[in-house]
Formats: structure tokens, C-alpha cells, sequence
């Protein structure tokens, strides 16, 4: 004798098709968040990248500075 197949409203069917969606609404965000944790790792990279060059370009500016400074007040105890 051989098991009749579910009828689709058997609650044990039912329930089985509800944990289908869900698993598939998961695997969408999982994805989805796959995605966007990707994207934000390559805006960070990015990121640090023009903070390094804006770091070494103050850097250099900072230098300019002092050494105008530096002049200055050279002309200003030579004159």
C-alpha cells in the first residue's frame, strides 16, 4: 500500500511551501547584502586611498609653510 501524495492544502504541505519562501526571501537578502557589503568594502578602500593622498598633501603644504616661515623671518633679521 502506497502513501498518497499531499494534497496541497495539508497543513504539513503548507507549512513546508511557507519554509520555502522564507528560505528564499533569506537567500535573496543574503545576496543582497553580499552585494552591498562588497560595494562598501570598495567605497572604504577607495576612501582611504584619497585620505592617504589628502594626508600627504597637507603634509607638503605644511612644510611649504614652515619654510616660508622659515625665510621670513631670515629677511626679517638680515634687513
Amino acid at each position: 500500500m502506497s502513501t498518497p501524495e499531499p494534497i496541497p492544502s495539508d497543513p504539513v504541505h503548507q507549512e513546508l511551501a511557507a519554509l520555502a519562501q522564507q528560505l528564499d526571501r533569506l537567500l535573496d537578502t543574503v545576496r543582497r547584502l553580499t552585494e552591498e557589503n562588497r560595494s562598501l568594502r570598495q567605497s572604504q578602500e577607495q576612501l582611504s586611498g584619497e585620505r592617504a593622498g589628502l594626508l600627504a598633501r597637507n603634509e607638503q603644504a605644511r612644510s611649504r609653510v614652515e619654510a616660508m616661515i622659515q625665510r621670513l623671518k631670515s629677511l626679517e633679521s638680515n634687513g
